[in-house]
């Protein structure tokens, strides 16, 4: 069973946020929409994908940093797109390098084209030359129990299992198994990948997951800003109904107010 602290700080890598939600910055219509949003769900760890994404080198192109800063937020660089141990890895030291030695990474090494689903031979290949090189590794990978435990014991410092294909919609798919993986877990669990609405956030975080990463959700609803407060909303919700502990189910009803002791 988990060992994991009830406390309402999520801490990774020996760092301590409050917000539990850790969204994207793709897909909006332009930086100004991608800052509203991002201020909006009070995330503090915003992912980037470094191969599509403008840090500075390139200089005559809008640069992410001005509306992201880094003195407000963690960035956290991410390997999107890359399909094989060698690009994961390069990619991974190219933001090393554009962030002055920044170690946080989240690792993906992709399967195929159509499901997105990770390559997992090739992952768990590609997060152990990253934690001999120094990396602290977030890493993405299917709602196998058994694969999350192997990456945890690994030295990964967060484990990210996917809830449904990337970018559909879909919701929690496996409950089951994401349950399984956090009762197991003995470092953070965060969902990755899958979520629509808010109601699947507040699912993900019912079943005791440390957080959510989300992109698409947010950056492809009608309207991002307003959507990236109900993740906020749903994220606490789901992670303060975990802590209070729902009622069991049962198959017949239960009286609210019982009769006993009443006087008539």
């Amino acid at each position: 069973m988990s060992n994991r602290s009830s406390e309402e700080l999520l801490t990774i890598a020996g760092v301590e946020y409050r917000s539990r939600l850790l969204v994207g910055t793709g897909k909006y219509r332009d930086l100004a929409e991608t800052k509203a949003a991002v201020e909006m769900s009070g995330a503090q760890i915003i992912t980037v994908a470094i191969r599509r994404t403008n840090l500075g080198q390139n200089p005559n192109e809008p640069n992410l940093l001005d509306a992201i800063p880094l003195d407000r937020y963690t960035l956290l660089p991410n390997t999107a797109g890359c399909y094989n141990v060698e690009d994961a890895v390069r990619t991974c030291r190219l933001a090393r390098e554009l962030l002055d030695g920044h170690d946080l990474v989240k690792l993906e090494v992709l399967g195929d084209e159509q499901t997105l689903f990770p390559d997992i031979p090739a992952t768990l290949e590609a997060a152990k030359i990253l934690i001999d090189d120094g990396f602290k590794v977030m890493v993405y990978t299917n709602d196998d129990p058994i694969i999350a435990k192997r990456l945890e014991q690994m030295g990964c410092v967060a484990v990210m299992p996917l809830a449904a294909p990337i970018g559909s919609g879909l919701g929690i798919r496996n409950p089951y198994n994401i349950l399984t993986i956090v009762e197991n877990a003995s470092v953070p669990i965060i969902v990755d990948a899958g979520v629509g609405t808010a109601s699947d956030a507040a699912i993900a975080m019912e079943l005791g997951c440390d957080g959510l990463l989300m992109n698409t959700a947010i950056a492809g609803a009608k309207q991002p800003v307003l959507m990236a407060e109900a993740m906020r909303k749903a994220t606490e919700a789901g992670r303060a109904a975990y802590l209070a502990g729902r009622i069991p189910r049962k198959r017949y009803a239960s009286a609210s107010s019982p009769i006993d002791g009443t006087f008539f």
